[in-house]
């Protein structure tokens, strides 16, 4: 249906307008030093740089070979643009109209191009920031960017809705909103808020969490999802029910995975975009409510007392079968999943202690599932193998069965969580308990594994770059020190702790350390133990 939709509206005529009909503005912050690298010839998405030029600097960004198809389909969905206008200067604009004027020439025919959120991105982008990029450039350059607008938004809108299991559908829906209202067509208007109520039910799960499981793709839709509702605001129309909801729901999940210092815990392909942009999008989304503790539905959990915060990843990862779309972008919701099921994160105050290492989405695919597999998450690994496996397009084998149950009693909280990503295989079932204090300064656990035949395994714990670790071997404990002076000890019984390198590809890549208990072939659970520790104050002139 939506493939005969498509070809009759290729036949249909689109009235071009010399403008948009209705002005947009662009909410969010771009990144000055990222829009200096474009001004060099170079693009950053999502920590990974690689060169973007005009065809009189050597043509390179836009083709099949230029990077990942993450990559490719940021710098063809003109995400850079924010960049450029955070530096403010004519260099700047005129840099994104060569830019995009070089698009128009040499990259608007790549088949990634075409993709729905890819398409949805861009229109987005270039309405987002006409002023910026087009409203006093030249009359030809402006009549080319409305022509492809018009060309792109007839077949965005024919090709609704998506059906895409992942945020990539809300995008493409948002775009062909904003082109549909900017080219004042107003069946174009009535299809996009047709679809809108369903697409909302796909994308945002009843407890507010994101389909994807993912903090940093909630953190996108709650901004796609705040951007529709000012469109439509904008335009004088009614929006329906569903977008109010949504927001009431997605704004109160995204504070669970608020750390102390305002950013975003690090499961799922999330990377910390800071707690400024967390702080916009909860006040332009008018969000209500206070963090939850369960999102039952995503399955994370949030432990706290006193100065100690503890999120655990207890879901299993979205289902959803395979189905490439253009250039290999995924239908699938869990295209960016990390097999680290049962990992956790712990901030104390505004210190995060215990991460995962992040992620560089954009990168080509070892370096980047490097980062997905389980050993570059807090969890336990069984047999140096991943939880869920590993594929270029999603996930194959994974846990099935993720279960966790949690109690409280006078401030202290347990947590019992269980999955079977290594049934198969193994035969072996992976349980993780935690124990939280009522004073929030003591944190204890056991990591088992039930089967039978069972070979060695090691439990992580990844340290934030600004954790000093220090090995006391003769107690087999860890004394780590926080960038506040505080100190916590981690100590370890039935396997072998030791301190190894790791990296946090949160942001910048920064060198960290992470603490590896071994244990041996058949040693059915370790337990560990995260306690404060009050050190005595150096007394002044000792050495």
């Amino acid at each position: 249906m939506r493939g005969a939709r498509r070809m009759v509206a290729g036949l249909k005529p689109v009235k071009v307008p010399d403008a948009p009909a209705r002005a947009f503005r662009d909410l969010w912050p771009g990144d000055a030093t990222r829009g200096h690298r474009l001004l060099r010839g170079e693009c950053e998405v999502g920590g990974t740089v690689r060169p973007l030029t005009t065809a009189e600097e050597g043509g390179q960004g836009w083709g099949e070979g230029a990077g990942s198809p993450t990559w490719r389909s940021a710098v063809h969905g003109f995400a850079w643009l924010r960049d450029l206008r955070a530096l403010g200067t004519d260099g700047a604009r005129l840099r994104a109209r060569d830019l995009a004027a070089d698009w128009l020439e040499r990259g608007s025919a790549e088949p990634i191009a075409a993709a729905p959120e890819v398409t949805g991105a861009r229109l987005s982008a270039w309405l987002g920031h006409w002023d910026f990029l087009a409203a006093t450039a030249e009359d030809a350059f402006r009549h080319a960017l409305m022509v492809r607008m018009a060309q792109d938004a007839r077949g965005l809108v024919a090709s609704l809705p998506a059906e895409s299991r992942h945020r990539g559908a809300l995008a493409a829906l948002k775009g062909a909103l904003a082109a549909s209202i900017a080219l004042g067509d107003e069946g174009w208007i009535s299809r996009c808020l047709r679809v809108l109520p369903q697409e909302i039910e796909r994308q945002i799960l009843p407890d507010g969490a994101h389909v994807e499981r993912s903090p940093g793709q909630l953190l996108l839709a709650v901004q796609d999802l705040i951007e529709i509702r000012n469109l439509i605001h904008g335009a004088g129309l009614e929006a329906p029910p569903h977008l109010a909801l949504a927001l009431d729901r997605a704004a109160p999940a995204l504070r669970l995975f608020r750390h102390g210092d305002g950013g975003l815990a690090l499961f799922n392909g999330t990377r910390d975009e800071g707690a400024a942009l967390v702080d916009l999008v909860l006040t332009q989304g008018q969000a209500r409510g206070r963090a939850p503790l369960i999102l039952a539905e995503a399955g994370f959990q949030r432990l706290q007392a006193g100065r100690t915060l503890v999120i655990v990843d207890c879901g299993p990862p979205p289902e959803g079968r395979v189905s490439p779309g253009p250039s290999g972008l995924s239908r699938q919701a869990d295209r960016f999943h990390h097999a680290g099921t049962l990992s956790f994160e712990m901030s104390v105050g505004r210190d995060r202690l215990i991460v995962n290492c992040g992620a560089v989405t954009a990168a080509e695919g070892a370096w980047r599932d490097a980062l997905r597999a389980t050993a570059a998450h807090s969890t336990l690994t069984l047999a140096d193998t991943n939880s869920s496996e590993l594929r270029e397009e999603g996930l194959g084998r994974r846990p099935e069965t993720v279960e966790a149950e949690r109690q409280e009693a006078n401030g202290a909280q347990w947590l019992d969580a269980s999955h079977d990503g290594y049934r198969r295989g193994f035969g072996a079932v992976h349980r993780r308990r935690l124990y939280l204090s009522e004073s929030g300064d003591d944190l204890r656990g056991e990591d088992a594994v039930d089967g039978e035949n069972l070979p060695g395994y090691a439990v992580r714990f990844h340290l934030h770059p600004g954790v000093v670790a220090s090995l006391q071997e003769e107690d087999n404990a860890v004394l780590l020190r926080l960038p506040s002076g505080a100190s916590w000890r981690l100590r370890a019984s039935r396997a072998k702790l030791g301190v190894e390198e790791s990296v946090f590809m949160a942001g910048e890549p920064r060198r960290t350390s992470q603490v590896v208990l071994t244990a041996e072939a058949g040693t059915p659970s370790v337990q560990w133990a995260l306690s404060r520790v009050n050190l005595p104050n150096p007394v002044k002139g000792e050495d």
